[in-house]
């Protein structure tokens, strides 16, 4: 339960998306305040297409969205305003150095020049940036580009974070740094919500779990809850993950 009876992060009822085929098919999800949860789903299974509806990015054809208890449909520039996003592929403008995309991207939230600055400071010194901070992205590699993509996702403060494979591509050395950054959010009560292909992450990482199948949730839990239900006391997350998309075994979400 949300503190005081709150309304949550994120709640996601009913929710659909076609395009050829069904790709979010009547999905029901409800991220509480402050909890660190990974949507992990085979490829196609309706978890980009999710996040870029509870984003803005696409329109949902049916259901509802509500973000801190903000109607995300009907007040989308509101919603966003507490959001912070990060795609798979980190977009960056080239001639930009990162301190310059940071201010933009402040300005772009209303974020006074001033306090823009510091958090810019710190946020590229956080990500290891701060040597780069005014070379001109152009010539930075993936790995890079994604960390100054994450630092203008985080530059307004965002009460929800939502990242999509933030970590592809990033070395391990990065991959570390990315993720003490989002710890130490989740710490101070943000929300995080992130998929990825590493089940090792998400299994040392979330607080809890939820799997995506054929645009269905099929499974949710705590790592503890997930092995109960259906593996045993040492199954690793990957093997009940491959149980659960390849049986389609409902274990506290809807069956595909």
């Amino acid at each position: 339960m949300d503190p005081a009876g709150l309304p949550p992060a994120l709640e996601v009822r009913g929710l659909r998306k076609s395009f050829e085929r069904p790709a979010v098919d009547g999905l029901d999800l409800s991220v509480r305040r402050g909890e660190f949860y990974m949507l992990l789903g085979p490829n196609g299974a309706g978890k980009t297409t999710t996040l870029r509806m509870i984003t803005g990015l696409l329109r949902a054809d049916e259901g509802t969205i509500s973000i801190f208890g903000i109607d995300a449909i009907a007040n989308p520039v509101q919603a966003k305003q507490i959001t912070g996003w990060l795609p798979d592929e980190p977009m960056v403008y080239d001639k930009l150095t990162p301190m310059e995309y940071l201010e933009f991207v402040s300005g772009l939230w209303n974020v006074g020049s001033t306090i823009a600055e510091t958090r810019a400071q710190e946020l590229l010194g956080w990500l290891g940036l701060g040597d780069h901070a005014n070379e001109r992205c152009e010539g930075f590699s993936r790995g890079m580009r994604q960390k100054v993509a994450l630092a203008g996702a985080l530059v307004h403060e965002p009460s929800l974070i939502i990242l999509d494979e933030p970590l592809t591509g990033l070395d391990a050395g990065s991959a570390r740094l990315v993720k003490s950054v989002l710890a130490d959010r989740v710490r101070a009560g943000c929300t995080v919500i992130m998929t990825t292909h590493v089940l090792e992450i998400a299994e040392r990482m979330a607080d809890r779990i939820g799997v995506i199948a054929k645009g269905r949730l099929v499974a949710e839990g705590t790592l503890s809850e997930l092995r109960g239900r259906v593996g045993n006391g040492d199954s690793t997350l990957e093997d009940m993950f491959l149980s659960i998309v390849e049986t389609g075994v409902e274990t506290g979400g809807e069956a595909a």
